[in-house]
């Protein structure tokens, strides 16, 4: 008896041993070795569209950060410079770009006035990046997206999607989903502030954008995952042309409360709701992979007020409901995604009947006090399948709809050498009106589009889209995108 016990006690300690060698109780895996394989590179590129309809079809300008003009003929010339972070395992690392675009383009039947610049010139990438162990710091003109599964093929989260172009912004934060210490790995963290300033100027002045996210992810190096995000945003302070100083004389106090989502300010509206113009988004998503393949199924819920977890007994029909499949074993087709999303039940028909408040009816992306909404430069923030207000050819500025149907198929391969993407969706748009159940407009959007880098050609990436819209919504259109880039090393060290 007494040898078995002294066995036992052996066994355990040789498991324990190994253990302790094995696992990692913070395996952030950063070296303070010095680490060399730092890039410097330049990029040029040459693009043109031409469509056939108003627009440019939907899928050659949507999701693109603002960079392709809405117009039915446009170019642009691009000059970038950038150092990407290239050092995983170093305890820092940086980046930065610089890229300025010059675009010639062709009226829009719209009444605003940036749509009927013929040329203009912009930087759509400006900005540093410095990560210290797990803390990142961003400041400068970047685009800020709420990562999705796969975001080649999605159809654009609800909150931030990359449809409009990119706001100068300061952030601080995890960016990537991190090892909380002491949980070996099984439990990891993400999470943000971010400061940005909408420059727009459509109808509020010199405003102000804040967003935070929280991300938890469970289960590590095994077989599945579940994790869960929050996502909050608000525009906040300016000058407002009916209302003036929308800080109420204390521009802290205005932050505090578009923080926590306080009612304050000088307006009825924000005295007795909130404070800015508030969103807020949640995803839940559960992953199964293996070797070299994984599948997730995710569900990202959105809501303007009445919060509630994932929707739960609010907002329940509305969001995206999304499937991602993605394999590095065979090139032909690496991924494939199938989402559904739904944005016309809005709490419920009714904000206030017969004397009682229901809070509902919410009309997505528009605001009282921000007439403007929920968009920047005319372009929707969040998914593009809300109409962005380019559109309008009203002279309104703000989202005229906001309830929807879609159904969104998005697939990408590598075909020897031609890496290729396409898009499917199905729109319908039912307008502002929770009251009715009228089928205004429908669209379906394509996109087929193929890049291919020629060594020969001196080293040029080659690209071409042809995408369509069919429908009552814009009409039916076809038009291409053509593309040629050159981008090589300027210097390593």
């Amino acid at each position: 008896m007494k040898n078995r016990v002294i066995f036992s006690i052996s066994l355990l300690l040789m498991c324990s041993a190994t253990l302790a060698q094995d696992w990692n109780w913070w395996p952030l895996g950063l070296s303070h070795e010095t680490i060399k394989g730092d890039t410097m590179y330049y990029s040029t590129e040459i693009l043109g569209v031409a469509s056939s309809g108003n627009h440019a079809p939907f899928w050659l300008q949507s999701n693109r950060n603002g960079n392709i003009a809405a117009s039915p003929y446009s170019g642009n010339i691009s000059l970038g410079l950038y150092k990407p972070a290239q050092q995983d395992h170093r305890w820092y690392d940086y980046d930065f770009a610089i890229q300025l675009t010059g675009r010639a383009q062709s009226n829009l039947p719209t009444t605003f006035e940036p749509f009927q610049r013929n040329f203009t010139g912009y930087f759509n990438l400006l900005y540093a990046h410095l990560r210290l162990y797990f803390i990142d710091i961003t400041a400068g003109i970047k685009p800020q997206v709420y990562e999705s599964i796969d975001s080649t093929l999605t159809s654009g989260s609800m909150i931030l999607s990359g449809n409009s172009q990119p706001l100068p912004r300061i952030s601080i934060g995890i960016d990537r989903y991190t090892p909380f210490p002491g949980t070996y790995g099984y439990l990891e963290l993400k999470g943000g502030i971010t400061h940005a300033w909408m420059t727009d100027n459509v109808y509020i002045q010199n405003y102000n954008l804040h967003h935070k996210h929280i991300g938890l992810r469970l289960g590590g190096k095994l077989p599945i995952n579940l994790s869960y995000e929050f996502h909050h945003a608000a525009q906040w302070g300016g000058t407002s042309p009916t209302h003036g100083d929308l800080t109420g004389g204390n521009t802290w106090q205005s932050f505090i409360n578009a923080f926590l989502a306080k009612s304050g300010g000088k307006t009825t509206n924000e005295q007795l709701n909130a404070q800015g113009n508030h969103v807020v988004s949640q995803q839940l998503a559960l992953t199964a992979k293996g070797k070299d393949w994984k599948v997730t199924a995710y569900w990202q819920n959105f809501s303007e007020d009445n919060l509630a977890f994932l929707g739960v007994g609010h907002n329940l029909p509305d969001g995206i409901f999304g499937i991602s499949a993605q394999q590095t074993r065979w090139p032909f087709i690496q991924g494939i995604t199938y989402e559904y999303m739904n944005s016309t039940d809005q709490s419920g028909p009714w904000h206030d009947r017969d004397g009682l408040c229901y809070g509902a009816n919410d009309m997505y992306y528009r605001n009282l006090i921000y007439q403007n909404g929920w968009n920047y430069f005319y372009r929707s923030m969040g998914t593009p399948f809300i109409s962005s207000p380019l559109y309008n050819t009203d002279g309104t500025i703000y989202t005229l709809n906001s309830r929807a149907r879609l159904h969104h198929l998005g697939i990408r391969g590598d075909i020897y050498g031609f890496k290729y993407r396409i898009l499917c969706s199905y729109v319908q748009n039912f307008g502002n009106d929770n009251t009715s159940k009228q089928l205004l407009s429908s669209n379906v959007a394509t996109l087929l589009e193929v890049n291919k880098h020629v060594e020969k050609a001196w080293g040029l990436d080659f690209g071409i889209s042809i995408a369509s819209d069919f429908g009552s919504q814009f009409g039916n259109q076809i038009g291409a995108m053509f593309t040629i880039k050159k981008q090589g090393i300027i210097t390593k060290w």
